[in-house]
């Protein structure tokens, strides 16, 4: 699997302020506040249901705030230009029709958004799904999926990346090219927020530490800061959950 080429997409980083949602009378954001910036890799950090992946959402303009704001860029993710070239996400392995192919869908990914054919092919490239574009989505494996997600994240060679739990049904030879393409990206510039529950595998990559509990902000520093107390992420991170 290749790496990503560093382009021009950089300097836009990620501003949630305030953010309060509720569904059937239950808080899911409680005042969410935390940034993401240029250049640094921000881990999300809570246990299911924390709320993460409705602040990802709510990020993206999939899911409406009750109040405060989720900006990407100083301004909401709909008010943008060619969406995929300010943010590629992964929220689901799942979203690609089963019937289309891995070229299929990213053609369709691309169409959409005005980016020309070559984009396809260095997304294919870029994941290691060359030998499978012909393959149908509904005969892949989960790992297969996923990295066609990556693809449609990383096909417009975006300025802001949101991961949420890409590891999962990744092989360790994944999870390390994973990790090799964070940090890429990172270094080029680019605003990277993820989401994962593999705190070992975060540990090496994260710049910054975001944990969430029960819809409020637990956390938001730098991981040198969030570990200056001694001990490894995983601990600092169950203490922080065990305090709150």
């Amino acid at each position: 699997m290749a790496e990503p080429g560093v382009g021009q997409r950089s300097g836009l980083g990620i501003e949630v302020a305030d953010a309060s949602k509720a569904l059937d009378g239950v808080v899911i954001l409680d005042g969410v506040s935390f940034e993401a910036r240029p250049g640094r890799v921000t881990a999300f950090l809570g246990p299911n249901g924390a709320g993460k992946s409705t602040t990802l959402r709510a990020i993206l303009g999939i899911d409406h705030l009750d109040g405060g704001r989720a900006l990407i860029g100083g301004r909401p993710f709909h008010e943008h230009a060619r969406p995929l070239t300010v943010a590629g996400a992964l929220l689901s392995p799942d979203a690609a029709h089963p019937a289309r192919t891995t070229r299929g869908h990213l053609r369709v990914v691309a169409a959409s958004n005005g980016l020309p054919r070559t984009a396809v092919d260095r997304a294919i490239e870029l994941v290691g799904l060359g030998d499978a574009d012909s393959l149908p989505v509904g005969q892949m494996s989960l790992g297969m999926r996923q990295r066609l997600g990556l693809a449609t994240a990383l096909i417009g060679d975006p300025a802001v990346v949101i991961l949420d739990e890409p590891h999962n049904g990744l092989d360790t030879a994944a999870i390390r090219w994973l990790r090799v393409v964070l940090r890429t990206l990172a270094d080029g510039g680019r605003t990277v927020l993820i989401s994962s529950h593999l705190m070992a595998e975060i540990e090496r990559v994260a710049d910054d530490v975001v944990v969430i509990d029960q819809g409020r902000i637990l956390a938001a520093d730098t991981l040198s800061g969030f570990l200056a107390g001694g001990g490894a992420l995983e601990e600092r991170y169950l203490a922080e959950l065990d305090a709150s």
